[in-house]
């Protein structure tokens, strides 16, 4: 196997590891070599659609920051929960129906196999794949059955960062605590502490490092200050839920973030564009003052559809449209603003829907995962600078939604029933995910864009190489 690998670790789940993964295969990659990110098993309803099937989103813009294309060997195995105790199961890019309904730890050994080629042959094709691990490497219930963490470390024989959350507290103690839990053979893979999130003088850090040194023999390489505004977006849930805006405020935009939110972050982009204030709603009253409200994709659309009644967020979503104001629903939330959720099959469940467009969605036990480019045709109304413009995203859905036979229909604005807009014109559903993402739609309804993501990589390697300590990258990527 040719490629070397440098693998970043985490104490906690959330310290820090796909951002520093993503900035890594950039700052790798501009030093010309040939690189490949890799994460054996990623737990996340924010996926991407790729060759051969959908990944996790933080491999797919880990691949596009290695200037590579994603592929479903980067993520062999995704879990998407669908409740607190069961996900849906993709391997290698598909739905596995049989390791879904296996319990957690016997699934392990069936799919290591599968783990194990795909970091294979991607180290045979690279010089080097940028390893990101799960959670936190010491969590010694799960080590037994550890497909992501120590055992992909010492089957690529992987240089590892171990990095944590400074600003959350406890991180001498997090970073000591995990490195006493590792296996010894397993400490010797470690190359370096990162703290993540520092605000303040980092002067003030000392004797912490030294000490920790000295009783780890590991040494702090890094220490990151805090940067909200990186521009990459979280991978697992709504960590940074602060109301976001630059300059001006001109369009407030409540994102409804009920428990089973997927793609979520797709709506990165409106927290770059000038004048947009980006809004996460769990309860009515942060729907107060809203020019637009999204209903994003759902993992469970039934599910996340009694929540949002059970928050009474659907009096103040029909509020919202009653009043002609901008509604749009994506995905699982187009499902949502139809009249019914049909399920035959057990995919979903069953629902009466929030009735602000005339559709009813059945679920299908075959799961659509496409990249589709398409033109809006005629909108009318709120939504009408969309009409004309050419649109590139991606669908991931069980629904097919279709026009209620006993209701006055709505209005096509997509071919092959990817949107409808309702009769008032201000309530518009879509299944395409990843609109925000393209210039041409961010452009018609805001007069704005937002960075590129190739800005964004480029603002992520610039920050690891002024803050890791000198040499110490290039070291990672040493032949011995």
């Amino acid at each position: 196997m040719s490629a070397r690998c440098v693998m970043v670790l985490g104490t906690t789940s959330g310290a820090g590891k796909s951002w520093l993964a993503t900035a890594l295969c950039r700052w790798v990659a501009r030093q010309g070599l040939r690189v490949a990110p890799f994460k054996a098993q990623n737990m996340s309803n924010n996926a991407r659609v790729v060759a051969g099937g959908e990944i996790g989103a933080a491999q797919y813009f880990q691949a596009l920051a290695a200037r590579a294309e994603p592929e479903v060997r980067m993520n062999p195995l995704l879990l998407k929960p669908e409740r607190d105790t069961h996900s849906q199961v993709v391997l290698l890019g598909q739905v596995d129906e049989a390791l879904t309904r296996m319990p957690w730890r016997g699934r392990s050994e069936k799919v290591w196999p599968v783990v194990a080629d795909a970091l294979d042959q991607l180290r045979a094709e690279n010089e080097v794949v940028v390893i990101e691990g799960a959670g936190s490497p010491a969590e010694i219930n799960l080590q037994a059955s550890d497909i992501v963490n120590l055992r992909v470390a010492r089957h690529a024989a992987a240089r590892c960062l171990l990095v944590t959350d400074i600003d959350r507290g406890g991180a001498f103690a997090h970073l000591y605590g995990t490195w006493a839990l590792l296996p010894p053979e397993d400490r010797a893979l470690l190359r370096g502490f990162v703290l993540n999130r520092f605000r303040g003088d980092a002067a003030l850090l000392a004797p912490g490092p030294e000490r920790l040194q000295a009783l780890t023999g590991v040494p702090t390489v890094a220490t990151l200050p805090m940067w909200w505004g990186h521009g990459l977006p979280e991978e697992d849930g709504v960590f940074d839920d602060r109301a976001t805006a630059s300059g001006a405020v001109h369009t407030t935009v409540a994102v409804i973030a009920y428990p089973r939110i997927s793609n979520l972050d797709e709506f990165q982009p409106l927290k770059n564009v000038p004048g947009v204030r980006l809004v996460w709603a769990r309860t009515p009253a942060a729907l107060a003052g809203a020019d637009w409200v999204i209903l994003p994709g759902s993992k469970h659309t039934s599910g996340d559809l009694a929540w949002l009644r059970a928050q009474g967020l659907d009096a103040a979503v029909a509020s919202h449209a009653a009043a002609g104001r901008r509604v749009l629903g994506i995905c699982g939330g187009l499902q949502m603003l139809g009249e019914a959720l049909v399920d035959t099959h057990g995919i979903d469940g069953n629902a009466p829907g929030l009735g602000l467009l005339p559709l009813v969605t059945a679920f299908a036990p075959d799961k659509t995962v496409r990249r589709t480019d398409s033109v809006f045709g005629d909108v009318e109304g709120p939504w009408s600078a969309l009409s004309g413009v050419h649109c590139a995203g991606y669908e991931i859905r069980h629904g097919q939604t279709a026009q209620h036979p006993a209701m006055a229909p709505g209005r096509p604005v997509l071919p092959d029933g990817l949107g409808w807009q309702s009769a008032q014109g201000n309530v518009l559903g879509v299944y395409l995910h990843g609109l925000f993402e393209d210039t041409a739609v961010l452009h018609a309804l805001f007069g704005a864009a937002a960075p590129t993501l190739d800005s964004v990589f480029e603002g992520l390697a610039d920050f690891v190489d002024a803050h890791f300590a000198p040499g110490v990258l290039k070291g990672l990527l040493d032949a011995n």
